[in-house]
């Protein structure tokens, strides 16, 4: 129980943290474009890499005996 609610008080604080440097970024609009770019960019690899690594759940389990 304490768990889960430190995750969503660390959630909260991350989306706020997020959102504060978003706003900053269009406050500062012509150089703040770069930096709002970089954001949605690292943004969608990491969605990327998110699915990547659920999709192949079923690859990693073939080679789970092996010992390296």
């Amino acid at each position: 129980m304490l768990e889960k609610i430190s995750y969503i008080i660390l959630l909260i604080i991350v989306l706020t943290y997020i959102i504060a440097i978003i706003l900053g970024f269009i406050m500062a609009f012509p150089v703040g474009i770069i930096g709002l770019l970089v954001i949605i960019a690292m943004g969608l690899l990491f969605i990327k890499v998110l699915k990547d690594k659920f999709t192949s759940k079923g690859k990693e389990e073939k080679y789970k005996d092996i010992k390296w």
